[in-house]
């Protein structure tokens, strides 16, 4: 009802501007002209720019980075080599998907291996205990399951074990890597024949739908920082919302600094490793700034951020400026000198009566 209530008033005060738009319109250079009355119907609030107290920032430059906990590396865990590709840099893959097919010796004799001892361990179960020693059964038992252990090891999956074991595959050497996470394959560096050695990277895959920034603070600065606080990233004009997930415990050695880790999405996939941007982190602490709400700060026609101050009783004109950050419901400004009389409830009234003018902003 309240809300309602200020609608009418403001419609309120927008008729009867229009009506006596004659004797109290724009003066020339663009100031809007209220009457008293009109200026009450419309909730306009002055208040003086002064400093006041705001939760502190710092300023740091920082590098975008994978995010380690959503990326894994695949590798072969024996010596063999590549039959075929079945993913390429850029693709999208899914958990448990085939990324490549690779051919082994040591994964030959891996099955051959485990076809005997399956053989041996079928025969001596079928037997039973009452007719083969307590010692063969075990070792039977044992000596199936440390093979079966060996080729799921070395990269066979639960399904083809099972087909091998049924007669359904041969025991050739061959098996598939397989992608470990969900993610886009970030490397691939490997050809189709080669011959590559246990440990070898063959694909790198990564998450980045959330990526990181190190910022890098000196061990002053990061004092003032906790986990879990705000973050703002600024990259080519745009600004991202993060928040710090971590605080490293050693220096860097060249640099003498303390990394700040910082989350940040990255929906678009615009960002990638790398690249380098500037990271405003909420502090702990306070500091003097030039700061008004939020609500009384707009984007002139221009995109510029503008702002309405009061000239002489009832003369508004909008004046450009920047907006460093926004804390707590403030936008902390500059390009205004202290003591300037600022708008600080009504903004939109006036925000429409420039746009109904036509007038075009500029800095004075």
């Amino acid at each position: 009802m309240k809300t309602l209530f200020s609608i009418l008033l403001i419609l309120l005060a927008a008729t009867t501007l229009a009506e006596e738009h004659e004797d109290h319109g724009h003066e020339e250079g663009g100031a809007i002209q209220l009457t008293e009355a009109q200026r009450q119907a419309a909730g306009i609030v002055v208040a003086t720019l002064q400093p006041r107290a705001v939760v502190s920032e710092l300023r740091a430059p920082g590098e975008i980075r994978l995010n380690a906990y959503a990326t894994a590396i695949v590798t072969p865990r024996i010596a063999a080599q590549v039959l075929g590709r079945e993913a390429r840099l850029g693709d999208r893959v899914r958990k448990g998907q085939v990324l490549a097919r690779l051919s082994s010796v040591e994964m030959a004799q891996a099955q051959g291996d485990l076809l005997v001892a399956d053989r041996e361990w079928r025969r001596v179960k079928k037997l039973g205990r009452d007719v083969v020693s307590e010692q063969r059964y075990t070792k039977a038992k044992v000596e199936q399951s440390l093979l079966r252990a060996r080729v799921r090891a070395f990269g066979m999956t639960e399904r083809e074990i099972g087909e091998l074991l049924a007669g359904k595959r041969a025991a050739d050497g061959r098996f598939n890597l397989l992608a470990p996470r969900a993610g886009t394959v970030i490397r691939d560096d490997f050809v189709v024949g080669e011959l590559v050695e246990p440990g070898r990277v063959l694909f790198e895959i990564s998450d980045e739908s959330r990526l990181w920034v190190e910022a890098r603070l000196t061990p002053d600065q990061a004092t003032a920082i906790r986990p879990g606080m705000p973050a703002r990233v600024f990259f080519e004009g745009r600004e991202i919302a993060g928040k710090v997930i971590q605080i490293h415990h050693a220096l860097d050695e060249s640099t003498r600094t303390l990394g700040v880790r910082v989350e940040i999405p990255n929906p678009d996939d615009r960002l990638h490793p790398g690249l380098f941007v500037q990271v405003r982190l909420q502090g702990s602490g306070r500091e003097n700034a030039l700061a008004i709400p939020s609500g009384a700060v707009a984007r002139g026609a221009d995109g510029d951020w503008q702002v309405f101050v009061e000239h002489e009783p009832g003369e508004f004109e909008p004046r450009e400026v920047e907006v460093v950050r926004t804390v707590d419901g403030l936008a902390v400004i500059e390009g205004l000198p202290v003591g300037t009389r600022v708008v600080t409830e009504g903004a939109f009234f006036l925000q429409s009566e420039l746009a109904k003018s036509g007038f075009e902003v500029h800095n004075h």
